[in-house]
């Protein structure tokens, strides 16, 4: 039994009917030649592999009235369960399964069993397979999933890995209700004594953030008090849209060259780019710029890490109110430089160490009244648009009978920002999952296209490239 992080909890807190909380890992296999794919092989495969996946076999479970953070058993893995089967509509291009994917992030997932689903999907062009896994945040950010994914899928080879626990193995037995109050208030201890400490480091960083803000230029756009209201933006329901598209890596790292930014600017400028134009051709522009969530990393260099939450937040400026690209992607630079000195001024793992003590039940409860009321439509988005990225495997990974073609990852929309962007690198393409609630943005492939034209102006403009390394301050930010 493991008590659960603030961080990790958090997001079963903020998890209701209309905000789901999972996020959508999409890898698309290209099976070997005669080389038969069918779910019972998927099963098999899972089954010689979950000792390798321990967030896999970890139940949540609650402790009376909300006395501390749930905690983790090891369950058993009910595979006929979890892994799941689901065909796409003839062509089967990728606009068929997006559609599938759509469905599938529509439904949150059942909490009396493991947070995660798999479903193989069949019916793909030239004889791919497509495999969906819904994975709850609280079990892991994209760190810690590019990390799985590493640790049972081999370069090129894709041999099988050594038999492990079956879906019965070392479950543990439910604790009681006497147990579970008992070591959650001996628990209780540890964050009450870290309380006024924390406190002070607080004090002293916002101290410094708004003595900060002051020297710099241009300033971090504040979340809800900068961010403008667009049709982005509102009250979610339960339904989401997904759309996915690859830009090349080669054509990415151009601009990032030739304008002498980060990868993640290039990113932030062509969701710019694209933005722009799906509020313009509506007529919706907003004469102040778009707010971008960013999030960010806070690992130690070097730390591998298999579960759980690592984060943090930047909120940058896209800078959608300049019609130049060249003008834009350098001012994106210039903000993401500023919103990131004032991350560090703030702290990184400030947000981390706060989440500590959320308490459950009225986190939970202002959650789901926010979203039963629909208060979204009623104030200041709190931002515009999520945008990450996650750096993912340099070479081609391979599976028992077959290749990954392609890897797409979304996390999820929140209320008030109906519209997350994820990118995944993996080999020579930048993967680019769109998750939105299509009640607000109805044409998620809108989106996911312009991505290409907003890129093909970036390459347009460029100047000759810059000599030298990248700039300073570049981030990971996870899923």
């Amino acid at each position: 039994m493991q008590r659960m992080t603030g961080i990790d909890a958090s997001f079963l807190y903020m998890e209701t009917p209309t905000a789901h909380t999972h996020t959508i890992k999409v890898a698309v296999l290209a099976p070997a030649p005669g080389m038969p794919y069918s779910i019972e092989r998927v099963k098999a495969d899972l089954r010689a592999r979950l000792h390798l996946l321990p967030p896999f076999r970890r139940r949540v479970i609650e402790v009376p009235f909300g006395f501390h953070h749930p905690v983790w058993i090891e369950a058993s893995v009910d595979l006929d369960w979890h892994v799941r089967p689901a065909s796409v509509e003839p062509p089967g291009g990728s606009r068929e399964l997006d559609t599938i994917v759509s469905m599938i992030a529509s439904v949150p997932l059942d909490r009396s069993h493991p947070l995660w689903e798999l479903w193989v999907v069949e019916g793909l062009a030239d004889g791919r397979v497509a495999a969906v896994a819904k994975i709850h945040h609280s079990v892991a950010d994209g760190v810690a999933v590019a990390a799985l994914l590493a640790n049972v899928i081999d370069p090129v080879a894709g041999t099988l890995a050594p038999e492990g626990c079956t879906e019965g193995d070392e479950a543990e037995a439910v604790p009681s209700r006497l147990r579970l109050l008992r070591d959650a208030f001996v628990d209780h201890g540890s964050p009450i004594r870290k309380l006024p400490r924390l406190i002070g480091r607080t004090a002293r960083n916002v101290t410094a953030v708004l003595r900060g803000r002051h020297a710099m230029s241009p300033r971090p756009p504040r979340p809800i008090v900068d961010a403008p209201r667009t049709s982005l933006n509102g009250a979610l329901t339960p339904r989401r849209a997904f759309a996915s598209t690859a830009l090349s890596l080669d054509e990415v790292r151009t601009v990032k060259a030739a304008f002498g930014v980060t990868l993640n600017d290039v990113l932030l400028a062509v969701v710019a780019g694209s933005l722009r134009r799906y509020l313009g051709v509506r007529g919706e522009l907003p004469e102040r710029p778009l707010v971008a969530e960013v999030p960010v990393a806070t690992d130690a260099p070097g730390a591998r890490r298999l579960m759980g939450n690592r984060l943090s937040n930047i909120f940058t400026s896209l800078r959608t109110d300049l019609a130049d690209p060249a003008a834009r992607i350098r001012a994106i630079h210039e903000a993401s430089l500023a919103a990131k000195r004032q991350h560090e001024l703030l702290g990184p793992d400030l947000y981390e160490s706060w989440t500590e003590y959320a308490p459950p039940r009225p986190f939970a409860w202002a959650m789901r009244l926010h979203s039963r009321w629909h208060l979204a439509d009623h104030h200041r988005p709190p931002i515009n648009v999520v945008v990450s990225c996650v750096p993912g495997p340099r070479t081609e990974l391979g599976w028992p009978g077959g290749t990954l073609e392609a890897i797409y990852s979304v996390g999820p929309i929140i209320e008030g920002a109906a519209l997350n962007v994820t990118a995944w690198s993996y080999v020579d393409r930048l993967c680019v999952g769109v998750l939105t609630c299509p009640d607000l943005v109805a044409s998620p492939h809108e989106i996911s296209d312009g991505l290409h034209e907003a890129l093909g102006e970036l390459l347009a403009v460029r100047p000759p490239p810059c000599v030298g390394g990248p700039p300073r301050g570049a981030h990971r930010t996870p899923a």
